[in-house]
């Protein structure tokens, strides 16, 4: 198993603390909380080794289109690139919307 971490600047907090996905086969959770620092920080736990580029390049993308700061953990056993990727905009969709409840 191996933990990365990366951190990028942000601006734009958000709203609510989030929990999508699930740590399944060929799937990943992400874990996305709101914080007051002025840097996101992401923690990547992977059962697979040696793809901290990949994790890099995928992150930097997300980054460059959305300017979030949040606590995020991402804990993958086997999701592609592309479900990562998903997932993430998932969280960040679930994290700033609306609720109704009271």
């Amino acid at each position: 198993m191996e933990k990365l971490t990366f951190e990028y600047p942000g601006t734009k907090h958000i709203s609510k603390s989030v929990h999508v996905g699930v740590v399944g086969s060929g799937d990943l959770e992400i874990l996305m909380e709101p914080i007051k620092e002025n840097h996101t920080k992401v923690t990547i736990r992977t059962r697979f080794e040696g793809n901290s580029e990949i994790w890099k390049a995928l992150l930097e993308r997300f980054f460059a289109s959305n300017d979030i700061l949040a606590k995020i953990e991402i804990n993958d056993f086997g999701g592609t690139p592309g479900v990562a990727t998903m997932r993430l905009l998932q969280a960040l969709e679930v994290s700033n919307s609306v609720s109704d409840e009271k």
